[in-house]
């Protein structure tokens, strides 16, 4: 399983878990939290292999689906750049400034 895939499927099922079924939340947390293949997971559910791989294919289709309309992930990330070049901006240009500071460390806050 490639590297990349699996801490976009995370990132992915990070913010949109609250929308699937209790059985895909199951599958994915396996498969891509827990490293579980797919016959182990099959076990664990008592299902075939080809069931769980059906699965987990079909609800990666629905979390890009999920990301492509709502965006969270894209949105999220292109703040916690912005703020990382605020708080280089802020630290550089303003390093006394212990009330922007403050500011900064509350906006950071928000997206926790």
């Amino acid at each position: 399983m490639e590297l990349e895939k699996t801490n976009y499927m995370n990132t992915l099922f990070e913010f949109y878990n609250v929308l699937l079924t209790d059985k895909q939340k199951g599958y994915l947390s396996l498969y891509y939290g827990d490293d579980y293949s797919l016959g182990e997971i099959a076990n664990e559910f008592e299902v075939s292999r080809q069931a769980v791989y059906d699965n987990i294919k079909r609800t990666e289709k629905i979390l890009v689906s999920y990301e492509k309309k709502l965006h969270l992930v894209e949105n999220f990330l292109l703040r916690q750049e912005s703020l990382e070049q605020l708080k280089t901006y802020s630290a550089t240009t303003y390093p006394g400034d212990h009330d922007l500071q403050k500011m900064i460390s509350q906006i950071e806050t928000l997206d926790e």
